[in-house]
């Protein structure tokens, strides 16, 4: 006999799959026979906890397919690897991509699970010659990891930072070569709070600044800005279960969702 799960997901994201990615995506599915647009990002562009999403509210406006391709937790390395989803991609009309943090990418330190970016599997070498005194089989997740690392020696963090910065910067430009036609970089910035502890890690998307993703911009048509500074965890029309709420108290609501599609179709 089966039965529900206590307190399971209100919502359902019709989760689905296209070419031979492994990669769950929210749906549902999207027809990729006529002109279609491609959404790539993490939890931001997936829309947890909202019934509709960015990508959604945009197709809405404009009337064509919005396929989103993105994951939750995802990094750079989700989608790089996978020329399943990078022949979709150029296939699109137009691609978005939003900024994702450094933070969940394998690099010279540490390696991340290839789908789940967000899940922390070995310390290289190096590494763990760096620091020694830490166990790193206390570690499950990179955001767990890294505040660790940096509560530890914030001396020695600094090499870390500095190798995922750059890390980011090469898997970016790999990706964007990968991409022809009309490519949007999505950037959710969050400034710096005024009150940090020295472990804090810093605004997400982690590690990232003007500078750096300025780097980027000779590769693609267009670099938005949406500030959400103060936004997450506003809970007014987000779906959630009481065992949720935790994750949900992490997340961009509605209005922030609204906000973004309204900046994006200024450009789409």
């Amino acid at each position: 006999m089966a039965f529900e799960r206590v307190d399971a997901s209100p919502l359902n994201y019709n989760q689905c799959r296209y070419g031979q990615s492994k990669l769950l995506f929210r749906g549902p599915r999207r027809s990729l026979k006529s002109d279609y647009i491609s959404f790539v990002g993490s939890s931001e562009t997936y829309g947890k906890f909202v019934k509709m999403p960015f990508v959604e509210l945009v197709e809405e406006a404009i009337g064509i397919p919005c396929a989103n391709f993105s994951a939750m937790n995802a990094g750079v390395d989700a989608f790089v690897h996978d020329p399943s989803l990078l022949s979709l991609f150029n296939r699109s009309k137009t691609t978005v991509i939003q900024v994702m943090g450094a933070q969940n990418m394998s690099n010279r330190f540490y390696s991340v699970h290839a789908r789940r970016n967000d899940r922390f599997l070995k310390a290289s070498t190096l590494l763990r010659s760096i620091y020694r005194e830490v166990d790193f089989s206390e570690f499950s997740f990179t955001r767990h990891l890294l505040t660790t690392l940096k509560a530890v020696s914030p001396q020695r963090f600094a090499a870390i930072e500095m190798e995922l910065r750059s890390a980011w910067l090469a898997r970016m430009e790999l990706m964007l070569r990968q991409i022809n036609g009309r490519c949007i970089l999505l950037w959710l910035r969050e400034p710096q709070s005024e009150i940090f502890s020295a472990a804090d890690l810093g605004p997400d998307p982690l590690f990232l600044d003007a500078p750096l993703v300025g780097r980027l911009q000779g590769m693609v048509d267009e670099i938005v800005e949406v500030d959400i500074a103060h936004e997450r965890g506003v809970l007014d029309g987000m779906v959630y279960s009481a065992m949720e709420a935790p994750v949900a108290q992490q997340m961009i609501g509605p209005a922030t969702h609204r906000k973004i599609a309204d900046r994006l179709l200024k450009v789409l």
